[in-house]
C-alpha cells in the first residue's frame, strides 16, 4: 500500500474525557492529522463529539475504531454499547451511516488498552516489580479512573488476543479488620459493593468519608473548603501527595492497599505469568504512592501464592494515550493498513 494515503480514526471514550485521533497512513508511515480531548459530560451524545471533531475535515476516514468504557454487544457484525458512566448509546452501523465511514468498530476501552500495551515504548512504563515474565504466558491489565477496567491479554497460535472483562464489578473482599468495617458500612448503603465502588475517583471520596467517620484523623477546614469548589478526589490526592493533610494521606494509603489487593487477585485469576499492567487515569497521578511498596505488599499478600506473585512482572502505564494507540491499531487493521506502527 506504499504511496497510497489513507485516513483512519481512533477514539477512546471515558466517563470523564473523550480522546480522538485522525491519522493518515502512507504504507507503514503514520502521521497524526488531528488530535483533541473533549469533556464527555458536556455533550449529549458521542455523535455530537464526532461531528465537532470532523467538522472541516477534507475527507472522511476509511475506518474508525472507538473504544468505550462499557460492555460491547455484538450481533450480525455490528456492535452496540451503553456507556457505563455516561447517558450515551453507540451503534457501529448508525455511526458508519451518519458519518459516511465505510468501516466502524466499537471495542471496550480496556480491550483497546490491551492492544496498546504491546506498542508502548520503555519510557511509557514504570516498573513496580521486575519479576520473571513467561514470554507466552497470559498478561492482565487493570486500571482505575472514572471506573475500574480489567482485561486479559493472550497469545493464541502466535497471535495477540485481548479479552475485555467487567471484573471491576465483582464483589469487593476486605483484607483486614478496617476493611471489614468498611464493607459493613457500605452494605448499609447498598446491596452490591464492587471493587469499582472503591477503586475509582468517587471511590476515593467514599474512602475519605469512611475514615473521617471512623475518626482516623480530623477533617481540616482547608480541605473541606477546597472540596466545595474543586473535584473532591483531586483535592484528596493533592493533599495526600503533598503530605499536607493526615486524613487525605490515610485515604490514599487505603486506596493503594485495596488497589494492590485487587491487582493481585486479577493476577491469580488470569494466571498472569506474562505480567500485570496498571493503567487508567489515576495511576500516573499517584505514582509516588504506587512505588513506595504498599501496592506491591498488598499485591503479593496471598498466603502460599506469594512466591508466584513475587515472580510476576508488574508495571504502571504512564502514557495517557495507550487506549488511543490500541484503538488506532484496530482501526488500521480495519482499513487494511499494517498495524505495527504507532501514530
Amino acid at each position: 500500500m506504499t504511496g497510497v494515503e489513507m485516513q483512519f480514526l481512533a477514539g477512546d471514550i471515558g466517563g470523564t474525557n473523550s480522546r480522538l485521533w485522525l491519522v493518515e497512513a502512507d504504507g507503514n508511515n503514520w502521521r497524526t492529522l488531528h488530535e483533541r480531548v473533549f469533556e464527555s459530560g458536556a455533550y449529549a451524545s458521542f455523535e455530537a463529539v464526532l461531528r465537532e471533531f470532523l467538522d472541516g475535515a477534507s475527507a472522511r476516514p476509511a475506518s474508525a475504531c472507538v473504544a468505550i468504557a462499557g460492555p460491547v454487544r455484538e450481533r450480525g457484525g455490528a456492535q452496540t454499547v451503553e456507556v457505563t458512566n455516561l447517558p450515551w448509546r453507540l451503534d457501529s452501523r448508525a455511526l458508519a451511516a451518519a458519518f459516511a465511514i465505510p468501516r466502524v468498530r466499537l471495542i471496550n476501552d480496556f480491550q483497546a488498552t490491551g492492544y496498546g500495551i504491546g506498542r508502548l515504548a520503555p519510557q511509557d512504563l514504570v516498573v513496580l516489580q521486575s519479576g520473571a515474565a513467561d514470554a507466552t504466558g497470559p498478561r492482565a491489565v487493570i486500571g482505575a479512573g472514572t471506573g475500574l477496567g480489567q482485561a486479559l491479554l493472550l497469545s493464541v497460535d502466535g497471535r495477540e488476543q485481548v479479552i475485555a472483562t467487567e471484573g471491576g464489578h465483582v464483589n469487593f473482599a476486605p483484607s483486614d479488620a478496617l476493611q471489614d468495617e468498611l464493607l459493613r458500612q457500605l452494605r448499609e448503603q447498598q446491596e452490591h459493593v464492587s471493587w469499582e465502588y472503591l477503586l475509582s475517583g468517587t471511590g476515593l471520596v467514599r474512602l475519605y468519608e469512611f475514615l473521617r467517620k471512623q475518626g482516623m484523623a480530623g477533617e481540616s477546614a482547608e480541605v473541606a473548603r477546597a472540596m466545595c469548589s474543586d473535584e473532591p478526589a483531586a483535592v484528596i490526592s493533592r493533599h495526600a501527595l503533598a503530605g499536607s493533610d493526615a486524613l487525605c494521606g490515610q485515604t490514599l494509603e487505603l486506596f493503594v492497599q485495596i488497589y494492590g489487593a485487587q491487582a493481585g487477585n486479577l493476577a491469580l485469576t488470569a494466571g498472569a505469568t506474562g505480567g500485570v499492567y496498571v493503567a487508567g487515569g489515576i495511576a500516573p497521578r499517584i505514582l509516588t504512592r504506587l512505588t513506595d511498596g504498599r501496592f506491591m505488599s498488598a499485591f503479593c499478600a496471598k498466603g502460599r501464592m506469594r512466591p508466584l506473585l513475587e515472580s510476576i512482572p508488574v508495571r504502571v502505564v504512564i502514557n495517557p494515550a495507550v487506549g488511543l494507540i490500541g484503538a488506532a491499531h484496530c482501526a488500521a487493521q480495519l482499513a487494511g493498513i499494517a498495524p505495527e506502527q504507532r501514530p
